[in-house]
């Protein structure tokens, strides 16, 4: 072997083994990559999935069933009410406690509203006592005031899948003889994971089904009531 020829075999030899290396080190960091960016991508779709949540329970409150249209619970968000019940007054307070009763007594010809106006009054007059009363406050004053990050708009679709949007159910189902309104929010791997290495999410989705696991995250279930639990939790 002459001195080129080994030279050119050695060129060819070290760019062999740095292929190799590189091919080892891609397949070793790939999976790492991936689930780095996936835990990454899965903390914003886990909230925005308790968002909806949130609302979808609050819609309930008011309206007796949930809704199948995130369209429907932003207009709630935007314009809808919620009945809030305040407590004037503590059970602690005994002169409170005993004062309210006296009232009840006096007036128990009277029950609900016009009870209420009347420990109201006993109230605006500098009288301990001790009552509850039901008030309408606009839902978007109530619900995530305190979140600097909520986005209505955003509640619409799968974060980092150029706008696709959450598939959302929800239904009305008889639970051992009792109707029980139930709905589900999901969230594909497929979507989710969007231009991220496409041979692991196949993998990813493949060991959620072989453990008969939806294939992404799901808040909620029309099929099996879960008490509208993630299956993050």
């Amino acid at each position: 072997m002459n001195k080129v020829t080994k030279i050119v075999a050695e060129v060819i030899l070290l760019v062999a083994i740095g292929g190799l290396i590189y091919w080892l080190y891609s397949n070793i960091m790939s999976p790492v990559k991936f689930n780095k960016e996936k835990d990454i991508r899965k903390e914003v779709a886990v909230q925005r999935l308790k968002d909806i949540r949130t609302l979808q329970v609050a819609y309930k409150s008011v309206n007796g069933k949930f809704n199948s249209s995130i369209d429907s619970l932003k207009q709630f968000y935007e314009n809808g009410n919620m009945e809030i019940v305040m407590q004037i007054g503590s059970m602690d307070d005994s002169l409170a406690v005993a004062n309210t009763e006296a009232i009840k007594k006096a007036n128990r010809n009277l029950k609900g509203e016009q009870l209420t106006a009347k420990l109201q009054e006993a109230y605006a007059a500098g009288m301990n006592v001790v009552y509850s009363t039901t008030t309408k406050i606009p839902v978007r004053d109530t619900l995530f005031h305190d979140r600097a990050d909520f986005c209505i708009d955003s509640l619409k679709y799968i974060p980092f899948s150029g706008k696709q949007p959450v598939e959302m159910d929800a239904a009305v189902k008889m639970v051992s003889g009792v109707p029980v309104p139930l709905f589900e929010a999901r969230m594909p791997w497929r979507a989710l994971l969007k231009g991220m290495d496409n041979q692991l999410r196949i993998n990813l989705d493949a060991e959620q089904r072989d453990l008969n696991r939806y294939e992404g995250l799901q808040v909620g279930s029309i099929s099996a009531p879960n008490n509208n639990a993630g299956n993050w939790e």
